[in-house]
């Protein structure tokens, strides 16, 4: 009696089905732990290749090869990661104009930072950078559309920065890639020339392209001829500081071209964008280990990993909290 009085309650007979949204979220419940799955597996392999990295090596070792980048290697470093993190911020300043929702730098600056020195440590970096991405933008009245357009077209300019990285290194010093790689010099050439090509192809295509998909409600078109060259100059010169940055602490410990260190940092980064592991843990170890000679890298790779991650990071922590703070009163003061 009391069942049947609680399903009477709740407006529906005894013995009928569940309504839909219980089955649809039944159904999407197994869903929502796939991410969290995925994140755990990157996570659990980065831990493993940054041990199996490190295993080789002693304590001692490792802080020596640490002390052994001198402080104008590691302000130099410090730089270009500076530089770098100026270039991302233009990621966020013209997704906003191509979305249609311009606002000042200094708001696109700062959830920009904030979302990326986050995000590049949390993994998955397209998601977690945009879930901050929206916490900020949509309190400055951005639509749920509008931060997903932004999001996509920040993803579009790493891939375009990051090809651009890859035609420069492969094709200004083939010799010294295919060296490092093991590949032949023209499957050299022909992977810089196929990663230009798609730049081109990139770029007459927002020439030509004028049709908006649309998706449910959604529209999405391809960005203007000037966006898509600016998504070029600024993605591949936001990489190119990275591997400069990275660059500049492997040179102090022994010789590698920057073209050589380039080539490594863009086969490292490629593994990471697939394994999503949390500021490439352990994959940028292994493979800059692994491709580029010489001894004392794992304390060169541990000492970028500090300027370009860790750094950063605690930067974006006070940068979030601040802004939670600010911006909360600010929103209740309105209220």
């Amino acid at each position: 009696m009391r069942h049947t009085a609680n399903a009477a309650a709740r407006g529906r007979p005894e013995d009928s089905p569940p309504p839909a949204w219980d089955k649809a979220a039944g159904r999407a419940f197994p869903a929502r732990h796939w991410s969290k799955l995925a994140g755990l597996a990157g996570v659990v392999i980065a831990g493993t290749l940054l041990y199996r990295t490190l295993g080789g090596y002693s304590l001692q070792e490792i802080l020596a090869s640490i002390a052994a980048v001198p402080l104008t290697r590691l302000a130099a470093a410090a730089g270009f990661a500076a530089a770098s993190y100026a270039c991302l911020t233009g990621f966020d300043y013209l997704a906003l104009r191509y979305a249609g929702r311009p606002l000042a730098y200094r708001k696109a600056a700062l959830a920009s930072f904030t979302s990326l020195s986050l995000g590049h440590n949390i993994g998955f970096a397209a998601l977690s950078s945009g879930a901050i991405r929206y916490r900020f933008y949509s309190r400055w009245g951005l639509a749920p559309e509008d931060v997903v357009k932004v999001v996509l077209f920040c993803a579009a300019t790493v891939g375009l920065g990051l090809m651009a990285l890859v035609a420069a290194a492969f094709l200004i010093d083939g010799d010294a890639v295919a060296r490092l790689t093991g590949l032949g010099r023209a499957a050299v050439v022909a992977i810089g020339c196929a990663s230009l090509v798609s730049i081109v192809a990139y770029i007459s295509a927002a020439a030509v392209v004028k049709r908006s998909l649309t998706i449910r409600t959604w529209r999405f078109r391809m960005p203007s001829t000037g966006l898509a060259v600016g998504q070029v100059a600024i993605g591949g010169l936001n990489f190119a500081c990275v591997a400069a940055s990275l660059h500049q602490t492997i040179a102090a410990v022994t010789e590698a071209s920057y073209p050589a260190v380039a080539a490594a940092y863009a086969i490292a980064n490629t593994g990471t964008l697939l394994a999503h592991a949390p500021g490439g843990l352990g994959v940028i170890e292994a493979v800059v280990i692994h491709l580029l000679p010489g001894s004392g890298l794992i304390g060169a790779v541990l000492v970028f990993r500090f300027v370009y991650y860790l750094a950063p990071l605690a930067l974006g922590v006070v940068a979030f909290g601040a802004s939670e703070l600010v911006l909360g009163r600010t929103r209740a003061g309105r209220d």
